[in-house]
């Protein structure tokens, strides 16, 4: 199964023109299965959903799972997900992220039709405190979530690796940081965004989605990976 993350920076681009066409353009060129999307919706006034859902489905035969219960809005603090087609089941809880700025995170498992699995999708904040915090939330979360094939993925904003970083809190759980460079999308210098997957292995073929469309879409590359969801018996068996 192909996953993605992708940042849409509410569709304005690398020339500062919001042009939401190009978004769902790139996410036609991804043909992922599953894409957690970040910053969904507009920052101020009625801070309404800015993608188009019946353009997506019709353009890239994706499916809008919006997290909102505003009924303009389509992300719960800017993260909504894409999967393709509809999911044979579906549940979800939200989170509220701890932080200097309002920052959530969405917990779904579903089944696209490949067996059930968890995504993790979330948004870290600015402040390298808030991260710290943010990460030991989602941690604690997962921790009270029965074991299951989960994804972890999102924009973390956590250019450091290693020493400082508060992605060091995740990997004993889920694995190394991937350190795959994704902004800014004209000229890539930083690793902020992140495919994590528990247990082991069941992430591959992390890279950026690195085209002239991309680079002209948003301020971020999309992050794609592939999820190898066909050895969830043995390796849950494993770690537990």
């Amino acid at each position: 199964m192909k996953i993605a993350s992708y940042n849409i920076h509410k569709c304005r681009g690398a020339d500062g023109r919001v042009r939401p066409d190009r978004i769902v353009s790139v996410i036609g060129e991804m043909s992922a299965d599953l894409i957690a999307l970040q910053e969904v919706d507009g920052r101020f006034g009625r801070r309404g959903g800015l993608l188009d859902p019946a353009a997506i489905r019709r353009e890239t035969g994706m499916h809008l799972l919006v997290q909102s219960d505003a009924p303009d809005r389509h992300g719960w603090h800017g993260n909504a997900l894409l999967v393709r087609g509809e999911p044979k089941s579906y549940r979800r809880a939200r989170l509220k992220l701890p932080g200097f700025e309002p920052r959530g995170a969405i917990v779904a498992e579903l089944d696209l039709g490949e067996g059930e699995f968890r995504v993790i999708a979330a948004h870290f904040g600015l402040l390298r405190r808030s991260r710290m915090d943010q990460a030991l939330a989602l941690l604690a979360a997962f921790r009270d979530l029965p074991p299951m094939n989960t994804i972890l993925l999102g924009d973390l904003n956590e250019w450091r690796r290693r020493r400082r970083s508060a992605l060091e809190i995740l990997e004993p759980t889920f694995g190394p940081a991937p350190t795959v460079l994704s902004f800014p999308s004209r000229r890539p210098v930083l690793p902020l965004d992140c495919i994590f997957g528990w247990p082991t292995g069941l992430i591959g073929q992390i890279a950026a989605h690195d085209t002239p469309l991309a680079r002209r879409a948003s301020d971020h590359l999309p992050l794609t990976a592939r999820a190898h969801l066909g050895a969830e018996t043995p390796l849950l068996q494993e770690a537990a």
